[in-house]
């Protein structure tokens, strides 16, 4: 249980009567909330800023992305700031680097990544339930406000990354979304444990996997009859036990694009599985041969998720589903960037963040001549293991010329950031080190 404030009151007690409000729902019951004009649940129609023009075509190469972010417009959509967009349908927009000085995301700024082009615009909360079915002694049926006080509230500060993100920089180059580095943020999760309302509905022994369904709907590739996005565990993974069904996102309710009213989180795991919009969850009795859990998002089953297009195109690369892995150790740099005037003799500082899916950062190293040598930088407040940590290290370059700066970081089970990038045909897991070259004018 949570502490009390001076007041007497339960803090909790207080953000779930903001939340209540927040969501549309006052005393007169459950009241219509969403971007749309309608009530119910329909085809997305945010609209686009004028700015958006022509679509730029997606940066394929045949060398890696030059760039931090991917290459596309500024786009303005419902409930966000400016981001940069790769698709219209189904939606992808990514984050500016300058977010990355941040431990937290704002809601605004976080990225989008949907998988098909029916994602919703709108929820009734009067009619929206999340239902828990299959192989439970008790099929529930819970409405959002069951959730905000039937259950002990649970917070957890997560990094929610696109298992593709990065994917311009592989060489050769691969199919998929060309994300630059942008498509992650870390936000404040808020909501009930999995676990929790498992525990309420009674799960059987006939149960082998849970499968988590959303309300973004729509033809997927052809041919694999992936209408809609679903994705499941094996109910002896550990990644249930940490996870929780958020309704709430950096203490507000979540943005229509990042899956209001609720949406999985699993700390750790690449965000293909943090389904947005969760409104069923099952309990199957088999395994689950869907598109999105037999052909998608699968890796090589190697110690690092490596291997060859030679080894790929020979068949000799055995592909496991992604959830087998926890989201490697990463750092970014979001300043200095490519556009820093810096003068020599004048001090400087370069910021940014790290995290690991393994546990928490314990060190961030920071070089000025592309890792020839390095040095701690400073960390900033500790969040939690899978959450954002910010770093800064101040530094003044002593003569004019070109310094390439560096950052990687370790995590508390001592993996460290690689030099090289890895391969593999979904353009997954990149964690490379990152660099930024740096033009150091004369002070006369």
């Amino acid at each position: 249980m949570r502490d009390k404030d001076s007041t007497g009151n339960n803090p909790t007690d207080a953000s779930r009567r903001a939340l209540l409000r927040g969501a549309g729902m006052g005393a007169a019951g459950l009241a219509f909330a969403g971007l749309g004009l309608g009530a119910g649940m329909g085809r997305a129609s945010a609209a686009v800023a004028s700015q958006t023009g022509t679509a730029m075509p997606a940066y394929v190469g045949p060398e890696a992305n030059p760039y931090w972010n991917s290459i596309g417009p500024y786009v303005n959509f419902p409930q966000k700031l400016p981001l940069l967009r790769l698709t219209d349908r189904p939606v992808q927009l990514e984050t500016p680097r300058h977010y990355f000085a941040s431990a937290f995301t704002p809601n605004e700024a976080m990225f989008v990544r949907y998988h098909l082009p029916g994602e919703p615009n709108s929820v009734d909360l009067a009619k929206w339930r999340l239902k828990v079915e299959g192989q439970v002694e008790s099929p529930l049926s819970l409405t959002f406000a069951d959730l905000l006080n039937d259950y002990e509230p649970h917070d957890v500060a997560a990094v929610l990354q696109c298992s593709g993100n990065s994917r311009s920089y592989f060489t050769p180059r691969v199919g998929g979304g060309q994300w630059g580095n942008g498509a992650i943020g870390n936000a404040k999760w808020t909501g009930v444990r999995l676990r929790d309302v498992l525990e309420k509905a009674g799960v059987t022994k006939g149960a082998v996997q849970i499968q988590f369904q959303g309300l973004d709907f729509g033809k997927g590739p052809a041919g694999y009859g992936s209408h809609a996005f679903l994705k499941s565990w094996d109910m002896d993974d550990p990644a249930l036990d940490e996870a929780i069904i958020a309704y709430a996102m950096n203490d507000a309710p979540m943005p229509m694009l990042n899956g209001f009213p609720t949406r999985m989180v699993f700390p750790g795991k690449f965000a293909t599985y943090w389904v947005k919009h969760v409104s069923w969850i099952r309990l199957l009795d088999h395994e689950d041969t869907n598109f999105w859990m037999a052909k998608a998002y699968k890796i090589p089953d190697t110690p690092d998720g490596a291997t060859t297009p030679e080894a790929v195109k020979n068949g000799d690369v055995n592909m496991v589903p992604i959830g087998v892995a926890d989201m490697p150790v990463r750092s970014f740099m979001a300043t200095p960037d490519g556009a820093t005037k810096a003068v020599a003799g004048m001090p400087l500082t370069a910021r940014g963040v790290a995290f690991s899916g393994t546990g928490p950062v314990t060190k961030v190293e920071f070089s000025t001549d592309g890792g020839q040598n390095w040095r701690e930088a400073t960390l900033g407040t500790d969040h939690g293991p899978y959450s954002f940590r910010e770093w800064h290290a101040d530094f003044t370059p002593d003569k004019p010329g070109q310094y390439m700066l560096a950052v990687r970081a370790t995590d508390a089970k001592g993996h460290v950031q690689p030099k090289d990038g890895l391969w593999n045909p979904g353009g997954y897991l990149w964690n490379k080190i990152e660099q930024q070259q740096l033009t150091v004018g004369p002070a006369a």
